[in-house]
């Protein structure tokens, strides 16, 4: 039964072995690369480049072919070598939209591909700070980890010397009690970081595609410009993106209104009768004519029109609300950064001073276990908290600057 617990364990025991560790910049790197995300969209844009060629060309020719004037009735009926007026007719017809109109379907078409750039861009966007918030988080989950370890490990040596303790009878044992519930308190608290640890892991396998991720390097320090972030708010992809089907609905109304000029065509017959009579050839032109407008033509101008005016006002929503992210996300950087001075510069010595005291005075016997071990706890909650206000901090920068930043990486 134990073998069959750890058998997933060690079965990626080898995948685990020969990970090579990622820093920071090397799990972004990977990510843009391997992001299956990133490919569907890239093949999206390919899409839209093989389809621009064919915007704003000639429908393709029509060949007909046909029997015209046979006879069904009368003295001639089904006699057609017998009738002056039966042949066979093979025929080419050209459509051709107005001029208008193509120059449109070429616009909507060049928009189509800067839409699908435009997306591409906010997909790797998205990796990018996916993948940052993944390895910052793994990363700061082993500190954590660590962190617990070496307060366990001190608490421990204290919990160790009660059986003398008591021997000498320094201390009571249902003090040696007390500090084997704090050793089993911290060691429950260790359980959950190391869930911690492996959650943190499996996201930064989604993003980078490494089976088992192992961070390298320092952690970067983020250095956020309130003033170029909203600077280069204009530069966004998800503004770029919206720019771009601006485009496209411009390009639909200019199709809506070339709908109201006339198509052309140009048609060229051969029509073959009895070898008695001669042949014939035809020509002719065929002309549109958008007489019936209010209902048609007008009614889809009307629809584009009010479309782009939505995509524009859509547009100008999502720039206040991307605007007013980003000023509170700046507020919270900076609350996130004055609590984590606090706790790194007050909170955690004053909890480390407290273990040295009580440690002290637990040995001159004038404290217990219990305070002992209580101040063991404070500092394994203000250690942790420390490193927790440090990662949102660290979380916070990469959030901005991969979110807002135009080229900042």
């Amino acid at each position: 039964m134990r073998f069959l617990f750890y058998a997933p364990l060690l079965a990626v025991a080898p995948g685990m072995a020969s990970a090579e560790p990622l820093t920071f910049h090397a799990a972004i790197e990977r990510a843009q690369q391997q992001a299956p995300s990133i490919k569907a969209k890239a093949l999206g844009t390919d899409a839209a480049r093989a389809a621009r060629p064919g915007a704003g060309a000639l429908p393709d020719p029509t060949l007909g072919v046909s029997v015209e004037s046979f006879p069904i009735s009368g003295p001639l009926a089904f006699k057609p070598q017998r009738d002056d007026f039966t042949m066979a007719r093979v025929g080419v017809s050209q459509d051709i939209p107005n001029l208008a109109k193509r120059h449109a379907q070429q616009a909507r078409a060049d928009s189509d591909i800067k839409v699908a750039e435009a997306d591409t861009a906010v997909e790797a966007r998205t990796v990018e700070v996916g993948v940052a918030l993944a390895w910052i988080n793994l990363a700061y989950a082993e500190r954590r980890l660590a962190a617990l370890d070496g307060v366990l490990s001190r608490l421990e040596r204290v919990v160790g010397t009660t059986p003398g303790a008591v021997a000498s009878g320094t201390a009571r044992p249902a003090q040696t009690l007390a500090g084997q519930q704090a050793v089993a308190a911290m060691r429950d608290r260790r359980s959950e970081l190391v869930s911690n640890v492996a959650r943190a892991r499996a996201m930064l396998t989604r993003w980078t595609g490494d089976p088992a991720p192992e961070v390298a390097g320092p952690i970067p320090d983020f250095v956020v410009d309130a003033v170029a972030l909203r600077a280069g708010l204009d530069g966004h992809p998800s503004i770029r993106m919206s720019v771009a089907q601006a485009g496209q609905a411009d390009a639909d109304v200019r199709l809506a209104e070339a709908g109201r000029r006339s198509d052309f065509g140009v048609n060229l017959a051969y029509q073959r009768r009895d070898p008695r009579f001669g042949d014939y050839v035809s020509a002719g032109v065929t002309i549109s004519l958008p007489f019936f407008t209010r209902n048609r033509q007008n009614a889809g101008i009307a629809a584009a029109q009010a479309n782009a005016g939505r995509v524009l006002a859509e547009r100008e929503a999502f720039r206040r609300a991307l605007a007013a992210d980003l000023d509170a996300e700046l507020a919270d950087h900076v609350m996130h950064h004055e609590q984590w001075m606090r706790a790194r510069d007050t909170l955690q010595p004053l909890a480390e001073q407290r273990v040295k005291l009580e440690t002290a005075s637990y040995g001159a016997g004038r404290a217990s276990l219990v305070d002992v071990a209580d101040a063991y706890v404070a500092l394994a909650d203000a250690t942790l908290t420390t490193l927790d206000r440090e990662a949102k901090v660290a979380a916070d920068g990469a959030g901005l600057i991969f979110t807002y930043g135009s080229e900042l990486r």
